[in-house]
């Protein structure tokens, strides 16, 4: 994915009895390293405060003002502390500018042979000060792996690429549009989720039946133009196989009505009736466009599993790529430490580089396998693996998540459908934790190392009750 470019509202405190050199030399280091990392800095300029630092009251409201012009566009704020700063200046300047953003706060290290006067900082200090006070105001704020580190540190940078992260995260799932398309099949309770608990946290969930869909697909005919476009697509993003070309140009027709429904609805993200009435009332599974519209990050998921897409929207937004839906399936044998995930065919095609369209076996034996071309066939090779789900718990008024990171192995695995082998350390007890706390068997799973982001995302700046698996 081609992520925007990153604007961030940057603080330089200041304090008047530290050397103001420092400030000055701490402006044109950082606007410096955004240039190099792509990132754009809304800050002070020398002609708006002393060296473009904050420290007075006045400073604050200017800085904020500054903020507030640019409200729509800043991300996050960092926070630099190149002396020790001053506490009330930050900490006014958040307040006033009220963005609701991440705040990152770095503090400078001082070096031993300059501790004399014109060159001391005390920013290890003043850095606990600015937090106390980010403390009181209720403002919460993330901190850099070391307590003091320069910007040219390579784990400062570090830090502030999974910031930019936890920011995207942040801003994209309080403003996250989901379609849920259909009725939950009845079997499956395990899907069931809390429509309110999600608006109250800024996630909207638009429905439609099913008919309106299959409906609106029937009255389409081959011959229409954006079905042949559709069908075209369709045949550019993955081999056929057997797949009779009829139930080609129903994959199409049902891509053309899941389209627009998003655009007239400005959906981020879809979850879509599948097992079984799609099958019985329309003759084909939805599993293709499922797969295409993930690869083209607007993520889908099926049996209208609204906070199993909403977790795959999460991870996609961490990662900047794209993230699969998965029943955590089977054991692997008598390894404690792996099992297999699996679905019918709906995952992105960076997942599946053998993918094919094929038909669903299990489905297939209840509607009929020639009612289930459309489930892809593939087996996803070893990479990287984050996984978590978000979930709503009713019963608490919560939203919940867990996240973890493992491997995905190249380990034999003579099986159809969607599947992966994934090692986890302590994964017996990452079951215990799922099955004592309630979470659905559909997990997600992103071929990232970002579970650490998602639960700074999630946790310090949702609110959300969330458990990291080690």
């Amino acid at each position: 994915m081609k992520t925007a470019k990153t604007t961030l509202g940057v603080i330089i405190g200041n304090r008047d009895f530290f050397p103001d050199k420092l400030v000055a030399e701490a402006r044109t280091e950082i606007v410096a390293l955004f240039e190099k990392l792509n990132i754009t800095p809304i800050l002070l300029t020398d002609a708006d405060t002393k060296l473009g630092g904050v420290e007075t009251f006045k400073e604050a409201q200017r800085c904020a003002d500054l903020f507030k012009k640019h409200a729509a566009d800043i991300q996050g704020i960092l926070v630099v502390l190149p002396n020790f700063g001053d506490e009330k200046g930050v900490a006014e300047t958040i307040k006033l500018a009220n963005l609701n953003v991440p705040v990152l706060v770095q503090g400078y290290p001082d070096d031993l042979k300059k501790m004399d006067v014109v060159n001391r900082r005390d920013a290890w200090c003043g850095k606990i000060s600015v937090c106390n006070n980010l403390y009181q105001f209720g403002i919460k704020y993330s901190l850099t792996t070391k307590h003091v580190v320069s910007p040219s540190d390579e784990s400062f940078i570090a830090d502030l690429q999974h910031f930019i992260a936890v920011c995207r995260v942040v801003k994209g799932m309080r403003n996250v549009r989901i379609g849920a398309v259909g009725a939950r099949p009845g079997a499956f309770n395990t899907v069931r989720y809390s429509e309110k608990i999600l608006q109250r946290n800024g996630i909207s969930v638009t429905t439609v039946d099913l008919s309106e869909i299959l409906g609106n697909a029937n009255k389409l005919t081959a011959d229409h133009a954006r079905v042949k476009e559709k069908l075209e697509g369709i045949k550019a993003y993955t081999p056929t196989g057997k797949t009779p070309n009829d139930k080609l140009v129903q994959i199409a027709k049902l891509d053309v009505v899941l389209a627009d429904f998003m655009a007239e609805n400005a959906l981020d993200a879809t979850a879509i009736q599948c097992w079984t009435s799609l099958q019985q009332n329309y003759g084909c599974n939805v599993c293709t466009n499922m797969s295409m519209m993930s690869e083209n990050m607007l993520p889908s998921a099926c049996e209208v599993d609204v906070t199993g897409t909403l977790s795959m929207y999460a991870m996609q937004l961490a990662s900047g790529t794209p993230s699969a839906l998965v029943d955590w399936n089977n054991n692997y044998a008598d390894d404690d430490t792996k099992c297999v995930l699996f679905h019918c065919g709906n995952w992105a095609k960076s997942f599946l580089p053998d993918i094919q369209i094929s038909t669903a076996p299990i489905l297939g034996t209840s509607v009929g396998v020639e009612n289930t071309y459309g489930a892809l066939e593939g087996r996803t090779p070893a990479s990287p693996l984050t996984y978590g789900r978000i979930s709503t718990d009713d019963s608490q008024g919560i939203i919940k998540a867990y996240v973890g990171e493992g491997e995905l192995t190249n380990d034999a695995l003579n099986t159809f459908g969607n599947r992966a082998v994934a090692q986890i350390n302590n994964l017996q007890g990452l079951m215990q934790y799922v099955c004592r706390n309630g979470f659905e068997h559909h997990v997600v799973m992103n071929a990232s190392k970002t579970a650490g982001i998602l639960k700074e995302a999630f946790e310090n700046y949702l609110g959300w009750q969330v458990y990291q698996h080690a």
